[in-house]
């Protein structure tokens, strides 16, 4: 939840395109790997940057979201080009009155002829979201981090509870920034109805979830920015993990017992360890 005074339009594609950078820094989006979208529940007038307007279907209906404003990137966008020119590579979508159908705001250089074809996980994972929680805010990322998708092929590490045992235990400041940890979702087709129903279930409980074989997606009722650090949380951990792996497992990382302290001085609410 956001408190007034809200972010304009300007601060929220920045941030977008912070984040975007960021990830391509950090190897988690190749060429057009990866998708970013916000959901925003204030009056922003869209046409200042993106005055090219359509109508769309949206992918399911999201009737106690009309009015609700996306921001979405591009199909085949590269998510580090957005800071340069975020009109270019962003879409806005309002949804109207029944959740069916949106208005589809664009620029005139814009750079894409459809939004992210993700674009059916981000809006079920906004939706349930939402609704559950009242949020006026929230954002989803996708992206594909080496190391955490790398880590995703090996059968052992398919195993939620093996998966955040290992990975969490590698700094302090891991279980304090994902008490809940790391979901798995087994390998589904990408833009799949499957992999979207996966998406929307996974993260009730978590807040970064990895899609099998394939990447993560990380979600956050505060910031673009936030969800984004929760990628890079979890890919952090698992580059500890390649790197204990590589050197035949000879690191041991935290002890139970050091993470439960650091989760008992921090107030942490974790079931993990």
């Amino acid at each position: 939840m956001i408190e007034a005074p809200y972010p304009e339009l300007d601060d929220l594609l920045t941030m977008m395109g912070e984040s975007g950078r960021h990830l391509a820094e950090m190897e988690a989006s190749e060429g057009a790997a990866g998708n970013i979208s916000v959901c925003l529940r204030w009056n922003i007038e869209p046409r200042t940057r993106f005055p090219v307007e359509d109508e769309i279907k949206l992918p399911r209906p999201v009737p106690e979201l009309a009015g609700a404003m996306f921001l979405v990137t591009g199909s085949g966008r590269r998510l580090r080009e957005i800071k340069d020119e975020p009109t270019a590579n962003i879409a806005c979508i309002v949804v109207n009155e029944g959740g069916e159908t949106g208005r589809l705001y664009t620029s005139y250089h814009r750079r894409f002829e459809h939004v992210t074809s993700e674009f059916n996980s981000h809006l079920a994972v906004h939706y349930d979201q939402i609704l559950a929680s009242g949020t006026n805010f929230h954002a989803v990322v996708h992206a594909q981090p080496i190391h955490i998708t790398y880590l995703s092929h090996i059968t052992r590490y398919q195993d939620e509870r093996y998966l955040n045992t290992h990975l969490l235990r590698w700094q302090p400041e891991s279980i304090v920034n994902l008490p809940e940890g790391i979901g798995f979702i087994p390998f589904r087709i990408p833009s799949s109805n499957e992999l979207m129903a996966a998406n929307v279930e996974a993260l009730r409980s978590h807040r970064v979830v990895i899609w099998a074989k394939h990447g993560v997606m990380a979600r956050s009722d505060v910031s673009v920015k936030r969800a984004t650090d929760r990628i890079e949380y979890a890919e952090t951990a698992a580059k500890y993990e390649y790197l204990n792996l590589s050197a035949g497992e000879i690191g041991e990382g935290l002890s139970v017992d050091d993470i439960r302290a650091i989760c008992k001085i921090f107030n942490i609410q974790q079931n993990i360890f």
